[in-house]
């Protein structure tokens, strides 16, 4: 019966192409707008983690001073001078905890005549690989004894190894950074979460290739690297000093496994927050403990410009819509004979109904099949913006599918009432006309 009324379908489709082209062309322009900004959306909103997320926290403290302080209203501040991060690190609450800052690394290549290229880098410490589940191809991390014997050692990434060692494994050999040699210990495989959450705040890019460099923070702090980010509550120091400087410039995460483990990691935050002003050190006694997504919200990630196109592009796909409803209902005005004579021949209203209902997704699917197209011509001009997230506009899998979802819905949205409109006809009427 399904083929009778796909039949039927084709046939009334074939026999009013102009109508047929303006409906297939304003759904796929409503649905290639929407999939051209939930693309963006879904890449700029993503679960960077998705297998850890709800496991990682980042600890919030509040070093300033009490002037235009509210209590319970104002925010911690994002990062942390050495001492609070060092403190956080050494109580050791958590099943794993890393602090990190970003900074440049002047790097040699090996080949002659080649000349040196500033990279991405991460100073941090031994807890950073395991903790944000970073692959390994080659080697591992290093320790925790290396932190503290400030080992001359480093993790580069794969694309940097490409670029150093014609993608070999490279563990054990020497790569030159700031003009001192470190030992690569290992190669991580392709990795570069999206958004690049444990850099908010920290100075660097939010989206993109990810980091070429991994050093330990004590290593690359005595060889005077300095943060990209530091904010200071007073005159910013000499670079050699701010360990001792009342500066911010270290951002924390940590492993918490359970609800209890985060419950009590909470308590010790308050607990050593109360602490500091009782030394004298803070005169606020704010905390915040977020879990990654709820860090990332809180950062505000995604730009507001972009959640108001998502929010615009389905106000046009709705518009879309209810112009192929006046579009459906001005084709079933058009066949009110054709209909009649069905009825009088014994088709049941329900079958009427189905009938334009067939109708109604074959436009939709062709409908997405162009919607496809638009999404792709959106999503080439949007990799070519200057944004951070340019390049990563690309539509995978799971849009392609979802659009089809979405044509099938809007179709089936637009055919319901020109469906019911043809169904109620009453057929005496139609066969006195003709």
């Amino acid at each position: 019966m399904f083929a009778y009324y796909l039949d039927l379908a084709l046939r009334s489709l074939k026999r009013n192409k102009v109508l047929t082209t303006l409906m297939v062309l304003a759904l796929a322009l409503g649905i290639g707008a929407t999939i051209t900004t939930l693309t963006v959306l879904r890449l700029l909103s993503g679960d960077p983690l998705p297998q850890k997320s709800a496991q990682l926290f980042y600890p919030q403290l509040d070093p300033n001073a009490k002037d235009g302080y509210i209590e319970g209203q104002t925010k911690p501040d994002s990062i942390m001078t050495y001492a609070d991060a060092m403190n956080l690190l050494h109580a050791r609450k958590g099943t794993r905890q890393a602090a990190m800052a970003l900074t440049q690394a002047k790097i040699m290549p090996q080949q002659a005549n080649s000349h040196p290229f500033f990279s991405d880098a991460v100073m941090t410490t031994s807890d950073f690989f395991a903790m944000f589940d970073a692959p390994f191809q080659y080697g591992g991390g290093w320790t925790a004894t290396d932190d503290d014997s400030r080992a001359q050692q480093v993790v580069i990434a794969s694309f940097l190894n490409d670029k150093m060692f014609n993608g070999a494994n490279s563990v054990g050999r020497t790569i030159r950074i700031n003009d001192h040699d470190f030992r690569v210990v290992g190669v991580l495989k392709p990795w570069a979460p999206q958004p690049r959450f444990y850099a908010q705040d920290l100075g660097g890019r939010s989206y993109g290739d990810g980091d070429a460099v991994f050093l330990p923070l004590q290593t690359a702090r005595a060889m005077e690297m300095g943060p990209q980010d530091t904010e200071c509550f007073a005159a910013v120091p000499d670079i050699r000093h701010l360990e001792t400087a009342p500066c911010e410039w270290l951002g924390v995460w940590v492993e918490l496994d359970s609800h209890e483990a985060m419950a009590s990691y909470k308590e010790f935050l308050a607990n050593y927050a109360k602490q500091q002003v009782a030394l004298g050190r803070y005169q606020r006694s704010e905390t915040s403990l977020l879990d990654l997504m709820g860090w990332l919200r809180q950062e505000q990630v995604v730009p507001d410009d972009v959640r108001l196109q998502a929010g615009l592009a389905f106000g046009f796909l709705l518009i879309c819509v209810v112009n192929t409803v006046g579009l459906l209902l001005a084709k079933c005005l058009r066949r009110s004979r054709e209909i009649g004579v069905r009825r009088a021949l014994g088709a049941t209203r329900r079958e009427i109904f189905i009938q334009f209902m067939v109708e109604s997704v074959i436009v939709g699917l062709a409908g997405g099949v162009f919607g496809l197209l638009f999404a792709e011509l959106g999503l080439f001009g949007i990799r070519h913006q200057p944004a951070e997230y340019a390049s990563l506009a690309h539509l995978d899998a799971g849009m392609f599918f979802f659009t089809f979802a979405v044509a099938v819905v809007a179709s089936l949205v637009a055919g319901i009432l020109p469906a019911w409109r043809a169904c109620v006809l009453a057929p005496a009427p139609q066969l006195k006309a003709a």
